[in-house]
Formats: structure tokens, sequence, C-alpha cells
């Protein structure tokens, strides 16, 4: 079955590094995005301890150095480039990633 492409935002528009949260609702779906190094990762947006949002304010979703995604309930920490919790009541434990892909310079989530 071929899946479902949906615009979530342009490359250009995230710092590096930086993040963004999106809300899709019309696939019921909660995710935000990380650039890092040039590098582009899409997590969905819930914490594996709580399965609550991650972000304390609209699209802060990095600790304060930036060098890793926090979550606000409880402080854990995960690394950026594939979402292991190192740091907290999760530890060890993942957040989910979702596929992506990238085109003339869009990013375009797979649902």
């Amino acid at each position: 079955m071929q899946k479902l492409r949906v615009k979530i935002c342009d490359y250009d528009e995230l710092p590096d590094p930086g993040s963004k949260g999106i809300n899709l609702d019309s696939v019921n779906l909660n995710l935000f995005v990380v650039k890092n190094n040039k590098e582009i990762f899409v997590y969905k947006n819930s914490c594996p301890h709580t399965l609550g949002p991650l972000d304390w304010m609209p699209d802060n979703f990095l600790n304060e150095d930036k060098k890793y995604i926090m979550c606000v309930n409880h402080g854990a920490l995960f690394q950026i480039n594939d979402g292991l919790c190192v740091y907290g009541p999760c530890k060890k434990q993942s957040l989910h990633n979702l596929p992506f892909v990238m085109e003339n310079g869009e990013i375009f989530i797979l649902v």
C-alpha cells in the first residue's frame, strides 16, 4: 500500500540546531522535526514515559545547549540522532521516529 505524503515544513525554515512542532489534524498526528548538523530527524511528539507531549513552549524541543531533545514533564534527555533516552525515568527507551522524504527543500511525512 502506498503511503500518503504530507508536507510538514521547508528545510530552510528550521534553524540549525533547532526544532519545530507540527500537529497534523487530518491524520491525527502530533510530531516534531529537529535539524542538527544539517540533518533532519522526525519524531512523534510523545514521551515514552508519560505519553504526553515533550515541548514546553511551541517549537521548543531541545534542551538549553541544544544537544538533546528534552521532555518538559520530567527533564528526560533523548539523543537527537536516534531518539534514545540517555537520562530520566525512561532511560534506554526511545522516541518513535517517523518516516519522511525531502524533495526540493521540502520535508514530507509518510503516513
